[in-house]
This record gives C-alpha cells, sequence and structure tokens, in this order.
C-alpha cells in the first residue's frame, strides 16, 4: 500500500511540474514545435540530461542498481509509433503523460484527446494479429540493446563503449544544449492588419 501512495505522490508532484513548466498547454507545445518559444524544450532537455547524468552516474557508484534498468526490445513498429505520437502530438498539443495533466487542469480539449488515445488503443488491439503478421513487431538489432555495454547488466551492447560514461557524456551533452538554446529560432508572426 504504502508503494502506491508514493506512486501518487511522486505522480502527482511530476503532474504539478509538467503544469508549472506548460507542458499541458497546447500553445505553448505550438510554439516549441515551430521554434518561436523554446523555454519548454530546454526544460525537457535539461530534465533528460539531468536524469540521465544521475542515473548512469548512481549505477557507477552503485547506488542505482542495474537490475532496474528497463530497455524496450527494438523493432520497426516502435520507429513507426514514434512517427505516428509525434505527428499527434504536434497536431493537437498533448502526448499521452500531458493529456492526463491537462484534464486534471481542467482542460476539455484533453479529455477529447484521451479518448481518442483510448479509441486508437483499442483500434490497435483489434488489428493486433494483423500488425503482428506484418513484420512490424519482428526485432531488430538484436531486440533488446543499449547503445554501449553497461556492467552487470542483462542488454548486449551495439558498440563496445561504457554505457555508464556514454550516458553520462549524452546526459551532459543535453545540458549544455538546454543552456545555450536561444529563446526562439524562428521570429515571431507579426499580427495581420485589420481594416
Amino acid at each position: 500500500m504504502s508503494s502506491i501512495l508514493l506512486a501518487l505522490i511522486i505522480g502527482g508532484a511530476f503532474g504539478a511540474v509538467l503544469d508549472r513548466v506548460g507542458a499541458a498547454n497546447p500553445t505553448l507545445i505550438g510554439k516549441m514545435l515551430n521554434l518561436s518559444n523554446l523555454h519548454l524544450m530546454k526544460a525537457i532537455l535539461l530534465a533528460i540530461g539531468t536524469g540521465s547524468v544521475l542515473m548512469f552516474g548512481g549505477q557507477m557508484l552503485g547506488l542505482v542498481d542495474v537490475a532496474h534498468m528497463s530497455v524496450k526490445t527494438a523493432y520497426i513498429g516502435v520507429f513507426v509509433g514514434g512517427l505516428l505520437l509525434g505527428f499527434g502530438w504536434a497536431l493537437s498539443g498533448y502526448c499521452p503523460g500531458t493529456s492526463l495533466v491537462g484534464a486534471a487542469a481542467g482542460r476539455k480539449d484533453a479529455l477529447v484527446f484521451i479518448a481518442g488515445g483510448l479509441l486508437g488503443a483499442a483500434a490497435y488491439m483489434a488489428t493486433y494479429p494483423a500488425v503482428k503478421d506484418s513484420g512490424l513487431l519482428d526485432k531488430i538489432a538484436g531486440g533488446k540493446v543499449t547503445l554501449g555495454t553497461v556492467p552487470d547488466a542483462k542488454y548486449e551492447g551495439l558498440t563496445a563503449l561504457p554505457g555508464d560514461l556514454l550516458g553520462i557524456a549524452l546526459g551532459l551533452a543535453f545540458i549544455v544544449v538546454a543552456f545555450i538554446l536561444p529563446e526562439r529560432i524562428t521570429q515571431k508572426q507579426p499580427a495581420a492588419a485589420t481594416v
């Protein structure tokens, strides 16, 4: 029971942070994607980079158990699904997690997105046999693999590079990009003149 309570507290705190940085605001998502307001992108890059440095650094120091590492299986369907998710995110301004935050904040458009996501999941379940037969779910690159080799992990590395150091290096690169990224790349569009 205490793990459920902890999950609710951490989830609530995470949702509050997402709402605070604007990750559940479709207008800010649109501005980020058209590169006219990069505050949210900077926050995302900083969070991913910090999490990567802490996780892989913790593994190297023995503070994080490698057994908790979970690697998803690589197959073409993951890339197709990622493209569909990105298209839906750009179109609606929501991803599955931010839609729940938006709904909790009282946004009705988030409820419509959630309903569409549930309908999409049902459609995938109904067509799963055909998708499986298409080869989209066949493993590629050995299935569950990591970019570098992580000591004591049950996953193969695509390279002989030390995975922990690679994870820290990539995390630090994300942090640096978050700090050097400008506030906007494209200029604000002037308001249309009214007659």
